[in-house]
Order: structure tokens, then sequence, then C-alpha cells
């Protein structure tokens, strides 16, 4: 099962500044041990939201919002697709990232897998 593990620190960083960053070093080493184990499939960083853009579609048009975000939980700053046996692996994987990271909320969502 895969499934798509989103970090949203608790505070929104300064514009221009990497959400825990001082916590890069221990990611680092999990996430190049899962790799090597085939359980974290891809996973990046995002860049602050102040070099981001929102954009909506809503009542027949589009608007672009450029950022940054006002509210920390409006940022995603990373993600991980991790292949994982069960939903309970996934949040546990899920709390390893919280606990390096030092805070923060993880959306756990499951891959859809399309019929072949």
């Amino acid at each position: 099962m895969r499934y798509m593990l989103m970090f949203k620190p608790d505070v929104a960083p300064a514009p221009g500044e990497l959400p825990c960053k001082q916590h890069l070093p221990a990611m680092a080493t999990l996430m190049t041990d899962l790799k090597r184990k085939g359980i974290v499939l891809a996973t990046e960083g995002l860049m602050p939201s102040d070099t981001g853009a929102r954009v909506r579609f809503n009542g027949g048009r589009i608007s672009v919002k450029d950022g940054p975000f006002a509210e920390a939980k409006e940022l995603v700053a990373g993600f991980a697709i991790v292949n994982v046996k069960s939903r309970d692996e996934a949040l546990d994987l899920a709390k390893q990232f919280l606990q390096i990271a030092g805070g923060g909320v993880s959306d756990v969502l499951e891959v859809h897998e399309p019929a072949v």
C-alpha cells in the first residue's frame, strides 16, 4: 500500500527561511535509511510559501494569489510517498517524522491504486 505523508509545521517560517532547518540532518539520515529499505519511494522538502502561489478555480473564474500564506496550517513543508504493508505502518512513519521535526501535523493519505 502506498501513502502520501504531508508535513505541516506548527509555525510558519519567516519569509525566505526553511521550516525546521535545524532538524534537516536527522531527517536526511532517516530518509536515507528508509529509501535503502525500499519504504520511501519519493520525498522532498518544499520551499517557503513566499516563493509559491495558490491557483483557485471557483464560479467559473480562475484567480492566483502569491505567497506567503498567512497560516502555518496552510503550508505543506514537505512530503513523502511511502510503500508499507498497512495504514498503521504509515502512521508510525508519520509519528517518526514529527518527532524529528519537533512538532507539526502530518496528513496521511492512501494513494489511489488505479485498476489495471
